[in-house]
């Protein structure tokens, strides 16, 4: 019994490294291919990515600044990875996350009345519900009419994003805020616990860490093997008697609720208001975690921190070391096609 434990466990490992060492040597090739960039544009790479490293990882306060971003990456990998494995191509997590942010900030700035024990608990069942019913159109659209949930919710975004910078602009604006396009401040007692003294880091980081267990246990439950069988054959699913179209309006709902979480921990955790760009950019990085994670959530917090700390440190490379930001941009796009390279160069050497 023992020995059988023994190469279990070395079984386990295995595995473990065999997904784990692509991923090393893609970033290293991802890195050189950086510093080559970097030379060619005059910067001393050296410099570079000391800078790059420094601003993730060179203080405490740094540490906890990539923490703070690696949340609604988390939160919003997580998110799309649950469509992802029901076979739904859900792209609009940016624009489900700002809807959540405008209904969460519409319910703290309307019912001010309430007490915080009730209001912030109502705030958050607001940013679910934005970014729910968000999804759920694309759903609804996919499940009835098959209409391609690639370019609904590509269009779902655009339209968020310009509701948004409408709301800031009109309605929601600030009266005090000149000619900044924000909403006024939410109540300070509204605002998230901070975990760390004098950090940003806030209970927003605790949220998304237990939505990874929360989706392990998802999978493991009766809704998360209907869900998988409809992703993998929604043929074989009509056969097996499942409700295909319930089980992608549902996952539709659930995939929404949660990226709008992401804004909602923004908005209280982080800005205190709702802002015009709140989250460019975002839903493409959280499609690169998903697929970087292998849609598990365990893999999905170590992609999520790490590119946190390509963010983070890309920001203090750029401040610190003067390479330019399309530069930034470049070198961290050369690593994102890297990873997701690996499987494919390493896959093929297996064969």
């Amino acid at each position: 019994m023992a020995l059988e434990t023994t190469d279990s466990n070395k079984a386990s490992l295995k595995r473990a490294w065999d997904q784990v060492f692509p991923a090393l040597i893609s970033i290293a090739i991802a890195v050189i291919v950086g510093g080559l960039l970097l030379v060619a544009n005059g910067r001393d790479p050296f410099t570079a990515y000391l800078s790059l490293w420094l601003g993730a990882f060179g203080s405490f306060n740094r540490f906890t600044e990539t923490l703070v971003r690696t949340t609604p990456f988390l939160i919003l990998a997580i998110s799309v990875s649950l469509s992802f494995r029901c076979q739904l191509w859900n792209i609009g997590a940016e624009g489900q996350l700002m809807v959540g942010a405008i209904l969460s900030t519409w319910v703290a700035l309307t019912f001010v009345s309430l007490p915080v024990y009730l209001l912030l608990p109502l705030t958050f069942v607001g940013g679910f519900l934005g970014g729910a019913i968000w999804s759920g159109i694309a759903g609804a659209l996919k499940a009835y009419l098959n209409a391609n949930e690639v370019i609904t919710t590509s269009m779902l975004n655009y339209i968020a994003f310009y509701l948004t910078a409408y709301l800031v602009n009109g309605p929601m604006k600030d009266p005090q805020g000149f000619n900044f396009p924000q909403s006024p401040l939410i109540e300070s007692a509204l605002q998230l616990p901070i975990l760390v003294h004098g950090t940003r880091l806030n209970a927003g980081f605790l949220v998304a860490l237990l939505l990874a267990p929360a989706a392990i246990i998802f999978w493991r439950s009766s809704a998360g093997f209907r869900t998988e069988v409809v992703g993998a054959s929604r043929r074989v699913a009509k056969y097996a008697g499942l409700n295909v179209v319930s089980t992608i309006v549902f996952v539709s709902i659930l995939t929404g609720g949660l990226a709008g979480i992401a804004g909602w921990g923004e908005i209280f955790g982080i800005q205190d208001r709702l802002i015009q760009n709140i989250a460019t950019g975002w839903g493409s990085l959280a499609i690169v975690i998903a697929l970087l994670g292998e849609l598990h959530p365990l893999g999905m917090v170590v992609a999520a921190f790490l590119f946190a700390s390509m963010v983070v440190g890309g920001d203090a490379m750029q401040r610190n070391a003067g390479v330019p930001f399309a530069l930034v941009d470049v070198i961290q796009g050369i690593v994102i096609l890297l990873i997701l390279a690996r499987s494919y160069f390493f896959g093929r050497r297996a064969t």
